[in-house]
């Protein structure tokens, strides 16, 4: 069914309807050198992956529209849920084109996007009642296994870059083990395990089959009820966002240089020596948890693109200052 099609179908909700249930240069040791410099860390926005096929460009998830569950969301998403999906289109500009990059670079479908939209809103600094955490909603193990650092300094389950290159994997795992991107999907929200023991038990342990979704529905977990049927609605609505009266985005895309500093080293010295809020710093640089990089070692530090050799100059400058109380 046609974008156009499926407008005509679902564009005019009645207000008074009620809502039905909702992503170097190699740093070399220089002692004498506080502060390396580099533009080679640009993150690159909308151009096609070299040797990507068109046709692979093109992949797109399969939409199952005929179902009341999807019917829901749609409604909910034009009605009572307006205000809160506007916003999260409008900050999903921010990483839209990063991710949309890098699932492109892999031949995979880039309405994944919506995925991520549907489990926190693409937002690094989210925190489910579970403990799950970043746009991708990792929780602790499988973020380990999956190569993120978790420490004490550093979580990269807030990392824009990291956290949606181990996502990446794990969907891409995921889709191999069950031959869908449905039951990727909902193995992704609540388990591969689970996953299995419900095919097992109520489809005769069948996978491949974008279907068996809509089967096994009513027996996977509450919360994962709705998750496929809210990915679907979020990405038919997403996809022609100006049709259905959404506004396009103006929010500026995730870009940045980086500059090496030394361990310890706090975001609001960095910001203040590139004369930025700390906030654009702290932006920037979501997995820095305490605001400043790791004791002991040289560590990279995102920050606004067109940074210079003056700029860092400047920086180190700073750094070799003495601290004030404030940073403590």
């Amino acid at each position: 069914m046609s974008t156009q099609d499926l407008r005509g179908r679902y564009a005019r909700v009645d207000g008074r309807q009620a809502a039905r249930g909702w992503w170097l240069v190699p740093l070399l040791a220089a002692p004498l050198l506080p502060v390396l410099w580099s533009t080679a860390d640009v993150t690159p926005v909308g151009a096609h992956a070299p040797g990507v096929d068109d046709r692979v460009l093109g992949t797109e998830l399969p939409l199952h529209v005929d179902n009341d569950r999807v019917q829901v969301w749609l409604d909910v998403f034009q009605t009572t849920g307006r205000p809160e999906f506007a916003r999260i289109l409008e900050r999903s500009g921010i990483y839209e084109g990063m991710i949309r990059e890098k699932l492109r670079a892999r031949g995979l479908p880039e309405d994944l996007i919506y995925l991520a939209m549907m489990e926190w809103g693409l937002s690094p600094w989210a925190v489910s009642r579970v403990s799950a955490v970043g746009m991708w909603q990792f929780m602790g193990p499988t973020a380990l296994q999956y190569g993120l650092r978790v420490d004490e300094y550093v979580d990269e389950r807030r990392d824009p870059l990291r956290a949606t290159d181990a996502a990446l994997d794990y969907l891409e795992w995921l889709h191999a083990r069950f031959g869908s991107w449905y039951l990727a999907a909902a193995a992704y929200n609540a388990g591969p395990g689970r996953v299995q023991q419900i095919l097992r038990s109520h489809a005769g342990g069948r996978t491949g089959d974008e279907d068996l979704y809509w089967e096994v529905l009513d027996h996977l977990p509450p919360e994962t009820r709705d998750y496929v049927p809210r990915i679907v609605a979020a990405t038919i609505l997403a996809n022609d966002a100006d049709g259905y009266g959404f506004a396009a985005s103006a929010a500026a895309p995730y870009r940045f240089d980086r500059v090496f500093v030394p361990g310890g080293t706090y975001l609001a010295r960095v910001a203040g020596a590139l004369s930025v809020d700390p906030q654009v710093l702290r932006n920037l640089n979501p997995h820095l948890t305490r605001g400043m990089t790791p004791p002991g070692e040289i560590y990279g530090v995102r920050v606004p693109v067109g940074g210079s050799p003056q700029v860092v100059a400047s920086l180190g400058a700073v750094l070799a200052g003495p601290r004030d109380s404030a940073d403590e």
